[in-house]
């Protein structure tokens, strides 16, 4: 702390989340510090705070009383078309980089005010600055007149006299800045009064007034000096004493990577019938009944245009997926040939141990052929031998006798019954003559059966002999 007895703000980092916000405690002469104002930033985390800076200053008690802003959008440079650095950087443009801004407006509110801050770099003989100006009069004349109360403000009008400040660093090894009061111009001459400190930055967290020089500052609107200046030391030292990336939340350019593991939900599978079922069983409301309404047709709204980092990080993200899927077709190509090879590979190895089986097998073969072909060969002339050999006749079947009851009760008792020799019916291959010879004389002739009456008759060689049937009555 500069002097104890000296306004004083201090920043400290808020203890509540988010950790993005801070506050200005305000101390003097000993005293405990007390919260003043409330900064807020924008979220990092927010698609709508990339490559852009924006800080608002708030009072502690009432967080909805605003009182100033800053948005500060940077410009880009252009696309490299160099080759070499285009193959550097995987076929894709260099990104664009930001460039740094020469000038930033505070938005005061309540009477509504811009405060345009300029940048003036460093050069040889001179440090980096800021400056801006604030009017003598910024609120109106209590007035009756109707045509005063249709005029601007005077913090508006150009013709408002107007103080310039200056912020610049005490030396340039040094990190605190003062702020100080643009002397008057006395003469034509270029001579001015010197010029008078009004606020010191210390390390970038201490805001000190010069609280005896504020008396000279012939302004009305104190309190917008003060915001002014707390809020422009903040700004500076975010965006000139910081990080590009950091104050703009500027992402990294993406890396080419493998293909993406992402998990996907199967129609078909389990996960996603769960799902499905959770949304069957979650009660949905009652309709009610509605009026038809008149659908008044809108307007078609262009997207709004996208900034050069923005578009460049499309175009990448557009080349590293195009990329990326060349990377897993060739990588599938790959595969497969792989695949086949394998498979080949395979298929040969089964053939070869085929073939040795084949080869086993006649090998084999041939030493068996070897020990037992002889027995073979005389198995094989023995069994041709008995081929040859004719079978022996089989005797021949006994004829039936055809006893018929009938017959017998044809005849009488003195008449006998004629005799009947059939041969019997041979199937098969006929045989030889003198086999069958043979076979007849080997058999004996069967007798005829005869009556009582007729065992004393003569055989006398006629039982071959047709006879006439004769009468039973004569």
């Amino acid at each position: 702390m500069l002097d104890e007895n000296l306004p004083t703000f201090f920043v400290k980092p808020s203890s509540d989340k988010p950790k993005i916000n801070s506050s200005f405690f305000f101390v003097q002469h000993g005293a405990e510090p007390t919260p003043t104002y409330t900064l807020r930033h924008l979220d990092p985390s927010l698609p709508g705070s990339k490559n852009r800076y924006a800080v608002g200053i708030y009072d502690s008690f009432s967080p909805d009383a605003l009182y100033a802003e800053v948005l500060l959008i940077p410009k880009w440079t252009q696309p490299s078309l160099s080759q070499e650095a285009i193959r550097q950087n995987g076929g894709v443009p260099p990104p664009p980089e930001p460039i740094l801004p020469n000038e930033f407006i505070i938005q005061l509110y309540n009477p509504d005010q811009q405060v345009l801050v300029r940048h003036r770099p460093k050069t040889w003989n001179s440090a980096s600055s800021w400056e801006f100006e604030m009017p003598q009069q910024t609120f109106r004349q209590p007035s009756i007149s109707k045509l005063d109360r249709t005029m601007s403000d005077p913090a508006a009008s150009d013709i408002t006299p107007k103080i310039k400040f200056i912020w610049r660093k005490d030396g340039k090894l040094s990190k605190d800045l003062g702020c100080y009061m643009s002397g008057k111009k006395l003469d034509d001459k270029k001579s001015k009064e010197p010029d008078i400190t009004v606020a010191i930055l210390r390390g970038f967290k201490e805001v000190t007034l010069y609280e005896p020089n504020l008396y000279r500052v012939e302004i009305e609107d104190f309190k917008g000096l003060e915001v002014v200046l707390l809020l422009g030391a903040i700004v500076i030292r975010d965006v000139y004493f910081g990080q590009m990336s950091e104050t703009f939340h500027i992402s990294d350019p993406p890396n080419p990577v493998g293909p993406l593991n992402a998990v996907t939900t199967i129609p078909g599978s389990k996960a996603g019938a769960q799902e499905m079922n959770m949304f069957a069983i979650q009660p949905q409301p009652p309709v009610k009944a509605q009026r038809p309404q008149i659908s008044i047709p809108q307007r078609e709204t262009r997207p709004p245009p996208v900034d050069p980092r923005t578009q460049w990080e499309m175009d990448a993200e557009t080349a590293r997926l195009k990329k990326q899927a060349e990377a897993e077709a060739k990588e599938r190509r790959r595969r497969e040939k792989e695949a086949e090879k394998e498979t080949k590979r395979l298929l040969e190895a089964e053939q070869r141990e085929a073939r040795k089986r084949q080869a086993a097998i006649d090998q084999e073969t041939e030493r068996l052929k070897k020990i037992y072909g002889q027995e073979e060969t005389q198995y094989r002339k023995q069994h041709a031998q008995s081929l040859v050999v004719p079978r022996p006749n089989l005797p021949p079947r006994p004829t039936p006798s055809n006893h018929n009851p009938n017959a017998h009760h044809r005849y009488s008792s003195y008449i006998s019954a004629p005799s009947h020799n059939f041969a019997p019916t041979q199937f098969g291959t006929q045989r030889p003559l003198s086999t069958t010879l043979n076979h007849q004389s080997s058999n004996p002739q069967l007798k005829e059966k005869r009556s009582i009456f007729g065992l004393f008759k003569k055989d006398d060689g006629r039982n071959n002999t047709l006879t006439r049937k004769k009468s039973s009555m004569f």
